[in-house]
């Protein structure tokens, strides 16, 4: 099934430290509806049945919820969130997206103790808010897609990290290696890991998952250093992806991942 992933909204209520993104919510003007409702027709248009409202932050949009009715309208199949999961601990508003018909829900989390998690996204109580978001997604029974940046100050308690996410009964979860861009880039001394120091853990957080029966992936982390775990490369089953981005349409993000995101490839102006 197709896939389109649209940019919403380059505001974020989030200063993560390990952001690839960071420019954009100084370059960028929120995406009005109409925009957004011309760029979900014509991606309808070109067989595009399932859909990704997504960056940076698109709860904090005040046209989502119209969003999702207007893809709801033209018959799009699948709608997934994928957000900060900040905005999921306001149960009100979350039934509210569940109303519209969001479908899929893909908060992130990056750390297993609070003030590890705090003090990547720079911003107080936000863990406890994702957790709140998590218990309600579950107790309102959706599908709970989670993703973690692996970075230097949580890549030691990934394990628990998956533990606890094991424990809260989501879908899913993935482990993304952080991309060294924009502010993870001026932050890499105290950001980056090196992978192979990584390696231990989140093989040990993969092998929690698959004793869970809970489908765990992981991005951007090389075949060398996954052997006995090629099941969980996420780029093996990535899905036929149309990205829609400030300035640009990628029309295949698969092999703009494969090719290790070459600038230009496969790349036109909207």
């Amino acid at each position: 099934m197709k896939r389109a992933d649209v940019k919403v909204w380059f505001a974020c209520n989030n200063m993560c430290s390990f952001c690839v993104q960071w420019d954009k919510r100084f370059k960028f003007k929120p995406r009005t509806i109409d925009e957004i409702k011309n760029i979900l027709k014509e991606e309808f248009q070109n067989w595009a049945e399932s859909l990704v409202f997504t960056w940076w932050e698109p709860t904090v949009h005040p046209n989502l919820i119209e969003a999702i009715k207007y893809a709801k309208e033209i018959w799009f199949k699948q709608i997934q969130i994928q957000s900060n999961g900040r905005n999921f601990a306001k149960l009100d508003y979350l039934q509210d997206l569940i109303d519209a018909w969001a479908t899929e829900f893909s908060p992130s989390i990056h750390g297993f103790h609070k003030e590890v998690h705090d003090s990547q996204v720079w911003a107080k109580w936000a863990w406890d808010e994702v957790v709140r978001g998590l218990i309600n997604l579950r107790k309102l029974n959706q599908l709970v897609i989670i993703n973690s940046v692996v970075t230097k100050s949580n890549y030691k308690e990934i394990p628990q990290l998956a533990e606890l996410l094991i424990k809260l009964w989501v879908n899913q979860f993935q482990f993304a290696f952080v991309h060294i861009l924009w502010s993870a880039d001026k932050n890499k001394d105290d950001v980056v890991p090196k992978k192979s120091d990584c390696m231990p853990y989140i093989h040990k957080a993969l092998d929690l998952a698959k004793k869970a029966w809970i489908p765990a992936f992981t991005e951007a982390i090389p075949y060398c250093l996954m052997q006995w775990y090629e099941w969980a490369i996420s780029e093996n089953i990535m899905p036929e992806t149309t990205v829609v981005d400030a300035e640009w349409r990628t029309e295949s993000y698969a092999d703009y991942r494969w090719n290790e995101k070459q600038k230009g490839m496969n790349v036109k102006h909207v």
